[in-house]
């Protein structure tokens, strides 16, 4: 893939130095920018990021107009322009996708109706007809839609009002006894949540669940800890403590299927690894 043409606009333009720390917020493009140079120049070898002008050169873009696009302005970003600045940073799938979201406008409800056409109603009874090992049903934000019976006897709290998985995992005591490798867990967890806010970056609910989460010594350790992100955890395993389930740990695959006309659901099944 060739880098795009040299463009030069107007508009502001980094005027200090190289920036030492970086802070991620909500949707936050330039501090990604400046973690994934952090990563890119760590990867080869550097005691520094990887310099604004190197980027721009590997993009075929001026350094002036790098900057700009690394200090918030707003930049003509099409498809190529993404492709440039993903192989410019060296980035794995998932930041991949991340930077693509970036741009692209998501299909709304509206366009969509999920709820009163059926097909809700036949998702969930999909979900609940799984018999062989636990399933259920988030939407974007971790909420859970539907579970079968076999999530229920395996972890009862889904069936609370309000049950979160996110929030489950990173805020109740209960998840760090029954989930064996919590800490590793956790992190990719975060990783997910940090893929989903800059997917949603003025969703209220995913906020929330890091500014709780983030309260947690643990949780706010793993956050500062890089700018790993994760879009989704097909076959990602699980070691588990469920004693009433089984006298030995379970260790599992989540199988994750995406719903249409359901913008940001997942349908999850925990399947033997």
């Amino acid at each position: 893939m060739t880098g795009t043409s040299e463009t030069d606009i107007s508009g502001p333009a980094s005027t200090g130095g190289e920036p030492e720390e970086f802070q991620l917020e909500f949707g936050d493009l330039p501090a990604l920018l400046r973690a994934w140079r952090a990563e890119a120049g760590a990867r080869l070898g550097r005691a520094k990021a990887l310099p604004q002008k190197e980027v721009a050169h590997r993009m075929g873009v001026s350094e002036r107009w790098y900057r700009a696009l690394e200090s918030g302005a707003q930049v003509p970003l099409t498809a190529d322009t993404l492709t440039s600045l993903a192989d410019a940073l060296d980035l794995g799938p998932d930041e991949r996708t991340a930077l693509y979201w970036y741009r692209r406008t998501e299909v709304s409800d509206e366009e969509h109706p999920h709820g009163d056409d059926g097909r809700m109603t036949r998702l969930k009874q999909f979900v609940d007809a799984q018999s062989n090992f636990p399933a259920y049903l988030i939407d974007h934000a971790w909420n859970v839609i539907a579970c079968n019976e076999l999530m229920v006897q395996w972890f009862p709290w889904v069936r609370e009002p309000r049950a979160n998985l996110m929030r489950w995992v990173l805020q109740n005591p209960e998840s760090r006894e029954q989930i064996v490798d919590w800490h590793r867990q956790a992190s990719l967890y975060l990783a997910q949540l940090r893929f989903a806010l800059f997917r949603y970056p003025e969703d209220a609910t995913l906020q929330a669940l890091l500014e709780s989460a983030l309260n947690d010594s643990d949780c706010r350790e793993l956050w500062d800890a890089g700018p790993r992100i994760i879009a989704f955890r097909q076959g990602g395993r699980f070691h588990l403590s469920l004693p009433h389930v089984s006298q030995t740990e379970l260790v599992v695959t989540a199988q994750v299927l995406l719903p249409a006309y359901r913008p940001g659901a997942r349908f999850v099944a925990l399947m033997p690894a």
